[in-house]
């Protein structure tokens, strides 16, 4: 019933639904005409007959008789009143059983049900809307991101033109609004002078046209374009967007970063400030086989261990946690302090087999660019003739093929990337290799959030989604320097201290038991604490930067924001 207004508004603006309900009227109008004259006719033929009935008794004759029910208790005796029976009843056939129904839904149930669908997918935003998302498109990247801005308490609009589509989606539980990507009467009704950020995830040629469109209307909002080809980032640019990504990019130099084995120095994956994240692997140091209270590392060099990957799986370390041969140590510090950890601990690694990257396109390309750029040699895997470039580093076949993988060195290489665009493929590829060498490196991509996890189980240490990556990207905009996504699922975040925490010592707060989550830096007055002292005591105007997987930030904000909400930055 709430719903009904918005219903009855759409239902009587559409010119053609006005037209239908009046041919409606009109039809059931004639229909009223026919009950009165056989009324009429009724006392008529009754009188002829001798006998004599009210006139409400002949409008419920002349109706039952139409309608077919016929109850028999008012019946003709002549040949006359009887043929005319057999005219009503044929003419109640026509009208009331066969012509009625289907005028009914054309004229006027059809368009309600329309009406309906356009009040639940609205066309516009309330006046006055600001500080609001604008998403052009729904891909993974969108789906991921608007689940992003609901945890972090931003609102958003999900621009659709097809108005299946958007029921759709809107029965799935996202905000949707009906309107053509390229009219600017659209962006004006989506209140787009006040929103926050227009992304703008399109094929190239749209986004230009979007872009410009929404840069003509506003210059306030942040404007973010995708881009598949590299001539397309200046045109984007020009055309008004704030900040062009190519996330295929992205994701395959995110993935690059993360290869061990060729230097046991810490790899410089993210910074908050002056805070870093690094990623360090144990094998082949004098940390390996020794317990995290035996590295002193933190007394040595001043980094601290903030958690540990084993084959995939994140962990929050103890005091007695073992560093073992695959251990990778995420390590948060200063740069001066990684600069004493590398002298202490770094050393390059022979690495002579070439690296093998699984597939040529955009991610793989990208992957082989770092590679590279830090004199790794590596091998990609191409069943496409035309994406062979360079005869010596491509090997031209199916990644699925044993006597491929042979010839690109699967036997000694240390790691392998994973980077098709295709989720089951990867998941088999992973799969596959895994039981080819069961000691090699496996970094895969991933297409959709809900793959990431199976690609885990298949045996991949490292997984990043192009979904995650680019979500975070985004939001990382909206809140600059609040948040750094480390991996899939795992995040560095930035949160004003919690009522609940301000004034407590860090040792009382018991956070990582509770949680999962730890902090590795506070900010007071007085600058960055970067791994503060357990006696450091949380003020009411502090901020604290934690660590942790997606389900231990959801604990913590359960348990220590204000009536269970969320916990908001200091933008």
């Amino acid at each position: 019933m709430k719903y009904m207004p918005s219903q009855l508004m759409y239902f009587f603006q559409s010119r053609t639904a006005r037209r239908n309900v009046s041919k409606l009227l009109q039809y059931l109008a004639i229909i009223a005409v026919l009950v009165a004259v056989y009324s009429v006719v009724f006392h008529y033929l009754m009188r002829l007959e001798g006998r004599d009935h009210t006139w409400l008794t002949g409008i419920y004759w002349t109706l039952t008789v139409m309608s077919t029910l016929g109850f028999g208790d008012i019946t003709f005796t002549t040949d006359l009143g009887r043929a005319f029976s057999l005219l009503v009843l044929l003419t109640g056939v026509i009208y009331l059983l066969v012509m009625l129904p289907f005028s009914f839904i054309q004229f006027f149930y059809a368009p309600w049900l329309d009406a309906q669908a356009k009040a639940r997918a609205p066309r516009e935003l309330p006046s006055g809307k600001a500080g609001h998302v604008i998403l052009t498109s729904f891909d993974p990247v969108s789906a991921s991101f608007a689940k992003r801005l609901i945890q972090y308490g931003y609102d958003y609009a999900l621009l659709q033109a097809d108005l299946p589509r958007a029921l759709e989606l809107y029965d799935q539980g996202y905000k949707v609004v009906v309107g053509e990507l390229d009219d600017p009467e659209t962006y004006r009704r989506l209140r787009v002078e006040g929103a926050a950020m227009v992304f703008v995830n399109n094929d190239d040629m749209r986004n230009t046209n979007i872009a410009f469109t929404v840069r003509e209307l506003t210059s306030n909002a942040t404007v973010i374009a995708t881009a598949d080809m590299d001539d397309s980032l200046d045109i984007l640019s020009l055309a008004g967007s704030s900040h062009v990504f190519q996330f295929t990019k992205l994701l395959g130099q995110a993935l690059a970063r993360r290869l061990i084995g060729s230097s046991t120095r810490a790899n410089v994956i993210g910074r908050l400030d002056g805070l870093l994240i690094a990623e360090a692997p144990a094998m082949r140091t004098p940390l390996q086989g020794k317990r995290l209270r035996d590295s002193r590392l933190r007394e040595t060099t001043g980094v601290s261990v903030v958690g540990v990957w084993e084959r995939g799986n994140f962990h929050i370390p103890g005091p007695d946690t073992l560093i073992g041969q695959s251990t990778v140590l995420v390590l948060a510090g200063t740069n001066e302090q990684f600069e004493r950890y590398d002298a202490v601990m770094g050393k390059d690694l022979p690495h002579d087999s070439p690296v093998i990257i699984l597939g040529g396109g955009r991610v793989g390309q990208a992957a082989a660019q770092v590679l590279e750029e830090r004199g790794i040699s590596y091998r990609i895997v191409e069943k496409n003739p035309k994406a062979v470039r360079d005869a010596d580093k491509y090997v031209l076949g199916s990644a699925a093929d044993l006597d491929t993988l042979l010839v690109a060195g699967i036997r000694e290489a240390p790691s392998v990337f994973i980077s098709t665009h295709n989720d089951d493929l990867n998941i088999y590829l992973t799969i596959y290799c895994r039981k080819l060498r069961p000691d090699i490196q496996i970094v895969s991509r991933a297409t959709l959030d809900r793959n990431v996890g199976t690609l885990h189980a298949a045996g991949a240490d490292l997984v990043m989604s192009e979904a995650s990556l680019g979500a975070n990207t985004l939001i990382n905009l909206l809140r600059p320097d609040n948040l750094l996504m480390l991996a899939e699922g795992l995040n560095v975040i930035r949160l004003a201290v919690p009522p609940s925490l301000a004034g407590k010592v860090l040792a009382e707060t018991d956070i990582r038991a509770r949680t999962g989550c730890s902090i590795i830096a506070v900010q007071t007055k007085d600058g960055l604490q970067i791994n503060p002292d357990p006696s450091l005591r949380l003020g009411p105007l502090d901020e604290i930067i934690i660590i942790g997987t997606a389900e231990a930030e959801r604990c913590f904000l359960r348990d220590y924001a204000p009536g269970g909400g969320q916990v908001q930055p200091r933008l």
